[in-house]
């Protein structure tokens, strides 16, 4: 065992490293410093661009060399980092090393002090989460979710004159369309959407107890609540908490991850749903050249895609459960716990991604078997029982028709017994109910059964593109 060469603990960092890259840019352990860096180095820019003690507005050129020490971050910087934490113990007083260390080789000395200047960890911390978990969903998790919605979208305008029927507790029931049923999905899923994009990625800036005290103490005269708003919302483009104690209080990412969770939530709905249709043979798999379906059943073509998803989906959901329930809560000014429990955001939004990568790919390798769905139909004329029995009552209501009962009358016919067109037509021609009513239902269908299902699907999702 000691000469096993060393590999990655997750299946994020190994099997499935690809799906996932694209976050890890942001949250990862480097992507973390990366923005921490970045934080310190643009709170020396703003302190100096207010000429706050004597300093001037350092010159657009300086600006941008300085900006290099996160703009051109790589492994020689994380690898710099990685040793001065060994002697700190500390992440952010490393980044504050770093930072002085960049200032010295741009001959900026006189500047150093303003580094970390009137800061706790958590206000370096606070904006570096915010722009990294912005940046991870904005730029990574946001365009998965919304190709999911558009692909989805597109199946369902496709297949909205597609007629099936419908299975309630699992029971034969009234026909809808494909399409339709997959609206359903893309409506829900643009309300999740919505939600996640009105969120708030807040920020502190207000020092070790939340009250500007070392601030005021250096400079008692400047409105720091100001100074600190100005800072979070322009360079770094957050949104700024004014109102903390040391730690900012993490409700916004409580709000973004039950949000995100509950659109998981939907999206195992629609794997377990997709997979179901495909096990009654309502959609067929397009074969992949190569794979295998089984180790020891040539034939099968295993839903897999769909199945991991919902294995992705758990994860992320619980992980994401967890998040929430762990950050919304500090002891009294702060405690720990929100420090471990923040690095593996990554972690929870890797599995949503990756199950959002196996949606995709699987909506990509399914068709609409059409011809399975009317024999479904046709199998199952029962179902027009519902559309018999609620034209008996409007006739009965109109006063055409003395029967009485009509549910009653349709349930002896048709619950536990399997009937056809010509059992229903001649059932309708003996009916006491007016020709015009006898002849539309002799002429109805299981296929033409569909009411406005179409054109629901049309009018709700047929609006311009995400």
């Amino acid at each position: 065992m000691n000469d096993f060469p060393p590999q990655p603990l997750s299946p994020l960092d190994g099997r499935y490293r690809s799906a996932v890259a694209p976050l890890t840019e942001f949250l990862s352990e480097a992507g973390l410093n990366r923005a921490r860096v970045e934080v310190e180095v643009e709170w020396i820019i703003h302190l100096t661009n207010n000429r706050l003690f004597g300093t001037s507005p350092l010159a657009a050129g300086v600006k941008e060399k300085l900006r290099l020490a996160y703009r051109d971050f790589g492994q020689a910087q994380i690898d710099q980092l990685a040793e001065t934490e060994r002697t700190t113990r500390h992440d952010v007083k490393a980044v504050e090393y770093f930072v002085r260390d960049r200032l010295a080789q741009l001959e900026l000395d006189d500047l150093s002090e303003l580094t970390h200047f009137a800061l706790t960890s958590e206000d370096v911390n606070s904006a570096s989460y915010a722009l990294t978990v912005k940046r991870a969903v904005e730029d990574a998790w946001l365009p998965a979710f919304r190709g999911v919605i558009e692909k989805l979208r597109a199946m369902a305008l496709d297949l909205a004159d597609a007629p099936m029927l419908s299975r309630t507790h699992g029971q034969p029931a009234t026909p809808t369309t494909m399409g339709k049923e997959l609206g359903v999905f893309v409506w829900r899923l643009q309300r999740a959407l919505a939600g996640i994009e009105q969120t708030e990625f807040m920020a502190k800036f207000s020092g070790a107890t939340g009250t500007w005290s070392a601030h005021i103490a250096a400079a008692p005269h400047v409105a720091w609540p100001n100074v600190t708003r100005e800072f979070i919302e322009g360079p770094l483009g957050l949104t700024f908490n004014p109102l903390t104690t040391q730690i900012e209080p993490h409700d916004w990412q409580v709000e973004l991850y039950d949000r995100v969770r509950h659109a998981g939530a939907i999206l195992h709905n629609l794997a377990q749903d997709i997979w179901t249709y495909i096990s009654l043979g309502y959609f067929t798999q397009t074969p992949v050249a190569g794979a295998t379906g089984s180790s020891t059943m040539p034939h099968k073509i295993n839903p897999i895609k769909f199945e991991n998803a919902e294995a992705n989906l758990e994860i992320a959901g619980g992980l994401f459960g967890t998040l929430g329930q762990t950050l919304v809560t500090s002891r009294l000014q702060r405690d720990l716990t929100d420090s471990t429990t923040q690095r593996n955001i990554g972690v929870a939004f890797g599995h949503s991604l990756l199950a959002l990568t196996n949606i995709s790919g699987g909506l990509g390798q399914i068709s609409l078997a059409r011809d399975v769905l009317l024999a479904d139909l046709d199998g199952n004329w029962e179902v027009l029982a519902e559309a018999i029995q609620t034209v008996i009552r409007a006739e009965v209501v109109a006063g055409r028709s003395q029967i009485r009962d009509p549910y009653a009358l349709l349930k002896d016919l048709t619950r536990g017994h399997r009937i056809g067109s010509a059992e229903l037509v001649e059932f309708v021609a003996g009916l006491d109910i007016s020709d015009d009513a006898k002849q539309r239902l002799s002429a109805l269908t299981p296929a033409d059964y569909t009411g406005l299902a179409e054109s629901a699907v049309r009018a709700r999702l047929g609006e311009a593109r995400l």
